[in-house]
């Protein structure tokens, strides 16, 4: 449920909207347990989701670091090398 959740700080490109919005909504829906809301609560979720990529932005606009910016490509190439070591190359 929570895949789209990554670190989005201190990378080259910085992180887009959809990207900050996807993470605030995965949020949203791990914490209600709902991955569609009903009727009844659709504002409430669709305001936190709001909120919190608000939030996000403002974050992150704030962060500070000395290290160089990550490249976006070079560390997937990473996750999937990790991820072929750990599970195995899919035949």
């Amino acid at each position: 449920m929570c895949r789209n959740i990554h670190t989005l700080h201190n990378y080259e490109p910085a992180a887009t909207s959809a990207e900050v919005e996807a993470a605030a909504l995965q949020y949203v829906r791990k914490i209600s347990g709902s991955t569609k809301p009903s009727k009844a609560n659709e504002e409430a979720f669709n305001t936190a989701v709001h909120e919190i990529s608000h939030a996000t932005h403002h974050l992150l606009d704030a962060l500070v670091t000395t290290a160089p910016p990550k490249d976006r490509e070079v560390e997937a190439a990473k996750a999937k090398a990790r991820s072929a070591e750990r599970f195995g190359a899919a035949v």
